[in-house]
């Protein structure tokens, strides 16, 4: 059960403070209660941040993410789940990777303009571009400024293969699209499904779409047509592994043909940020949850070797493996692959050759 501890807890934020950016030389901190000054330590709105990047494509160099490109439309996310891993990515601008993660959200409002001249370079041969590789495009900002419905019509125009990953029911907005390019095998969804437990939902990702409504998402994108997998992700062992026979019995009843999985690793700030949280809302089970995220990482909480860092190994990892292997054979999960079209790629308007 969540600690009501009298210490001030931000309702609807993941993180409970900021940790350290690396990247900058000085930092703020509060040593003494007693100090004349008062301290701000309000939960202050999201603000929204407007850049004007050079590319919005980028290429992606890890094996274990099963991804080529991601375009990526905002960065920082208000869902505010306290595992993310783009939380790291967030020190770069100048941020830290806790609250300001959450409520300063940087908006790429040239996004689809740079799309169009990714798409339009010479020799591009329509690879399939993932859609968000890192924070969630479709994100509550997302329902204010439309920069990832942009993009899907950009996509359909160019006849551009998208995949995408969200665990928002906002992408139900643009069903209209999605449809569209998967009568052309041009897009795939994965939900984000780790628990059906809402408690755990709300305070490990309070600012996200409740189970049933992204089994929902599942539903409905599978009757049109769209094809769905999902991704039960991040697992913690300790505190929602034992989920994995009831969730991809769900998600395989509700129509998705594929589901994958991650442990939870905690690298870099995200492990400050975790342990704080987890310290917060679980102090019953701090210790085994703890003991146990570190079993599959050789004694670490985070593991960085290409091949194990997304999985784990040991014994904990070895059973989480083989019980989510025999629910998906259970449940007919995994038996199809989910194969793109890459050959209608053309520019709107190009001369098309002859030769």
């Amino acid at each position: 059960m969540i600690n009501e501890e009298e210490e001030k807890y931000f309702k609807g934020r993941g993180a409970q403070f900021n940790p350290h950016n690396k990247f900058l030389k000085d930092s703020y901190v509060k040593e003494h209660d007693e100090g004349i000054d008062d301290w701000e330590e309000s939960d202050r709105k999201t603000s929204f941040i407007f850049e004007n990047s050079k590319t919005i494509v980028n290429k992606v160099d890890s094996p274990d993410v099963g991804m080529a490109y991601s375009l990526n439309p905002y960065q920082g996310c208000e869902h505010g789940c306290t595992y993310c891993y783009a939380r790291n990515a967030h020190q770069y601008w100048g941020y830290s990777a806790g609250l300001d993660f959450e409520r300063k959200i940087i908006v790429k409002k040239d996004a689809p303009a740079l799309f169009k001249k990714f798409l339009e370079r010479k020799g591009w041969d329509a690879t399939t571009i993932l859609l968000s590789g890192n924070t969630d495009c479709y994100q509550p900002a997302e329902r204010k400024f439309k920069l990832t419905r942009q993009l899907l019509e950009i996509a359909l125009e160019y006849k551009q293969p998208i995949g995408m990953i969200t665990k928002n029911s906002l992408i139900l907005r643009d069903l209209d699209i999605l449809q569209e390019m998967a009568k052309l095998n041009l897009c795939m969804v994965y939900s984000s499904i780790n628990s059906l437990n809402d408690k755990l939902r709300l305070a490990m990702e309070p600012r996200t779409a409740t189970a049933k409504q992204r089994l929902k998402v599942v539903e409905e994108l599978s009757k049109a047509g769209v094809p769905v997998g999902v991704m039960v992700a991040p697992l913690v062992p300790g505190l929602s592994d034992h989920e994995i026979p009831a969730v991809l019995k769900a998600v395989a009843n509700a129509g998705a043909i594929r589901a994958g999985y991650t442990i939870v690793r905690l690298n870099g700030a995200i492990g400050q940020i975790f342990e704080d949280w987890l310290r917060k809302n679980f102090p019953d089970r701090f210790d085994k949850v703890w003991h146990m995220i570190q079993s599959c990482h050789g004694g670490n909480v985070n593991d960085s070797r290409f091949g194990d860092r997304m999985r784990g190994d040991g014994n904990i990892a070895q059973m989480i493996r083989d019980n989510f292997k025999l629910h998906c054979r259970l449940h007919g999960l995994n038996v199809k692959d989910i194969k793109l079209e890459h050959s209608l790629f053309r520019v709107p308007g190009a001369q098309i050759s002859l030769f």
